[in-house]
């Protein structure tokens, strides 16, 4: 999953935000409420983790504009504030969950996971180009039924190929999109998950589906 994590105690934030990625999810950090929802509205998150006491708009300011905007994104608050009466408000904001700090890690990742259950019950979304399928509940990609396994990265990158098809997708844009924060300008990852994504289509028969397109971007092909 990727995961974005909103909480103004920086220590604690890494500390989720490795903890996540040592079991397998891309994690996203931002310390304010107002951020978190540019993060939430120019990314593509499968949950947010959210603090309530937060600089700015708290977490229940960004439960109400969340669902304001539209944005349905799953919310797991995470909060010291253990009053009944704050736990109801939260889950009748539209939070899906409500784990009492301090928390014991191992409860998250099993509050993660029942998550997780539920959306693979759920009817699953499909996105289609050409042979390629991406089921984004489950998590899968298939080509001619055949899987193509895909680091979290790539998945992510895929996924933003897939739904801009035949269009222009700038570096800038997969920076904010698939990387967010954890991005270095200075850096070459993103030509370095590139390359290892088309490897992987390349194998299983699709060439040439991720298009460069010098000095400006990339392109998913179509048709």
């Amino acid at each position: 999953m990727k995961i974005l994590v909103i909480e103004d105690e920086r220590k604690l934030a890494r500390f989720i935000k490795q903890g996540l990625e040592q079991h397998g999810h891309v994690a996203d950090l931002t310390h304010s409420g107002s951020e978190g929802l540019d993060y939430v509205a120019g990314g593509l998150y499968d949950l947010v983790l959210l603090d309530l006491m937060l600089p700015g708009q708290t977490g229940f300011d960004v439960l109400q504009n969340l669902r304001a905007f539209g944005l349905n994104v799953p919310v797991v608050i995470i909060s010291a504030l253990s009053d009944p009466e704050k736990v109801v408000q939260g889950l009748d904001l539209g939070a899906v969950d409500y784990l009492r700090k301090p928390f014991d890690f191992n409860e998250l990742l099993a509050r993660i996971r029942v998550l997780q259950r539920r959306a693979t019950l759920s009817d699953d979304v499909v996105l289609r180009v050409a042979d390629l399928e991406m089921r984004l509940v489950s998590h899968t990609v298939l080509k001619n039924n055949r899987t193509v396994e895909l680091t979290n990265r790539e998945f992510a990158l895929l996924e933003l190929f897939m739904r801009r098809a035949g269009q222009l997708v700038t570096k800038n844009e997969i920076a904010e999109k698939v990387w967010a924060a954890d991005y270095d300008m200075g850096s070459n990852v993103i030509e370095v998950h590139i390359y290892q994504l088309r490897k992987k289509l390349d194998a299983v028969g699709i060439p040439g589906l991720v298009e460069t397109i010098i000095g400006r971007g990339y392109r998913l092909k179509v048709g």
